[in-house]
């Protein structure tokens, strides 16, 4: 963003007095296409791209991201698999006012999925956002107030959600077949690298490195925690308990029907293994209490045995029976440990983007298969294990505040942001 662009303030009372316009409230027409804005779309991004191109009733029509060499090669990609090349984008803001975008794809660093998507919905557009949803309790609290304030459809990318066999396996514990559930354990288990930073420098030619760091706090340009190592650091990831965990946990209380926040928290964990510079820890023990159930999350980012021969995924224990839930399979035992029954798919990707872009044409919130609602509860879940590990406290929770029972537990609810990038207060 050049200095003479305009504030974010000024974005902000443009997108409001758009959206009060009639023609963007309304419903995608039937028979027209879906006009999707992708922002973020290296990595992951580019996967999550791929899903909404794959559906003919889509259209990419625009491609955001800050590299210039990203931007130019996806545009290329998109115009030799459509025949139309999107325009392509530095800054978002440019996105917000255009009629011709129906919805945002926002696949970047987590500290920008919840200002994006709260953003998106004050302009009038619905959102995809990949999980987690927010970078902290506080952000995600306004992501869902925005989408509420301007009715607008918000799915969070844990795409297994719209896997067809999970629904079969939450239908099978519905029924009774393994009795009253009671506890649940999700865990994650691979042996990941040491993160070495670079010493900090200069951003490179057109990069807007003020954009990256959006909400964040100010910090001179590091290349590698803007390449990769943000995720593992305070200011910009969640660690892995946000990143694969939030997967993990979510699909978990969903098998155990547990729709809403839990009573207690408490976390053991550490950095044990890499002596490095990630500040998020490689080994967290979660626990999660609710009136009747235990939910609880084991992470080891060193350990290359698996557990269930599974690297990730969850067990659920009722009185008579339980079930193994991998990210692509289902399987429940009884007692003895024969199988009762199971099932098996993909991870979901095409069908939460389809389950998406359905509730973007119907306008019908309930069908949306992880609304930013319900995503928020999961990605709460895994920022109040954060911050029972970092304060070393179990932790109380009140889920009309979403604050904890502690001070200095409530100074990590959320966080100033940067100038420019301010939170909205939303009434």
């Amino acid at each position: 963003m050049t200095q003479s662009s305009p504030s974010r303030r000024s974005f902000l009372q443009a997108a409001l007095a758009v959206v009060s316009a009639p023609a963007l409230l309304t419903a995608a027409k039937p028979n027209s296409k879906i006009g999707v804005a992708c922002i973020g779309v290296r990595g992951r991004g580019n996967s999550v791209m791929g899903s909404f191109l794959a559906e003919p009733d889509c259209e990419i029509t625009h491609i955001c991201d800050l590299r210039a060499n990203i931007r130019e090669q996806r545009g290329a990609e998109v115009e030799k698999r459509t025949g139309r090349k999107p325009k392509l984008v530095e800054n978002y803001r440019d996105l917000l006012n255009d009629p011709s975008i129906d919805a945002f794809m926002v696949a970047t660093p987590d500290h920008w999925h919840a200002l994006l998507t709260i953003e998106g919905c004050l302009a009038g557009k619905d959102v995809y956002v990949e999980k987690p949803a927010s970078h902290n309790i506080a952000e995600g609290r306004v992501a869902v107030a925005a989408a509420r304030k301007r009715d607008r459809m918000v799915q969070m990318g844990t795409q297994i959600r719209s896997a067809p066999w999970l629904r079969e396996a939450r239908e099978f514990v519905q029924s009774g077949a393994l009795g009253k559930v009671i506890s649940g354990r999700a865990w994650e288990t691979e042996r990941t690298g040491p993160v070495k930073l670079a010493p900090d420098g200069q951003p490179p030619a057109g990069f807007d490195y003020n954009i990256w760091q959006g909400p964040a706090p100010e910090r001179r340009y590091n290349e590698t925690i803007v390449t990769s190592a943000w995720r593992w650091m305070f200011n910009y990831g969640t660690g892995d308990l946000g990143n694969d965990g939030v997967h993990r946990i979510d699909y978990c209380r969903y098998l155990m029907g547990l729709d809403t926040l839990p009573d207690a928290v408490s976390c053991a964990g550490g950095k044990f293994f890499h002596d490095d510079d990630q500040q998020w820890p490689d080994t967290q023990f979660v626990t999660y209490e609710y009136p009747k159930a235990i939910l609880q999350y084991e992470m080891r980012l060193w350990s290359k045995p698996r557990l269930h021969d599974a690297g990730e995924g969850a067990v659920i224990y009722g009185e008579n029976g339980w079930m193994l839930v991998t990210n692509t399979s289902w399987k429940a035992f009884d007692p003895a440990g024969k199988v009762m029954k199971e099932g098996r798919g993909d991870v979901g990707d095409r069908a939460h983007v389809r389950n998406f872009l359905d509730a973007v044409k119907s306008r019908k919130r309930e069908t949306l298969n992880q609304e930013i609602y319900s995503g928020h509860v999961s990605t709460v879940m895994c920022h109040a294990g954060n911050i029972a590990w970092r304060t070393r406290k179990r932790l109380r929770i009140d889920p009309k505040t979403e604050n904890f029972d502690d001070p200095e537990a409530n100074q990590l609810v959320g966080r100033e942001h940067r100038k420019g990038f301010e939170l909205p207060k939303l009434g």
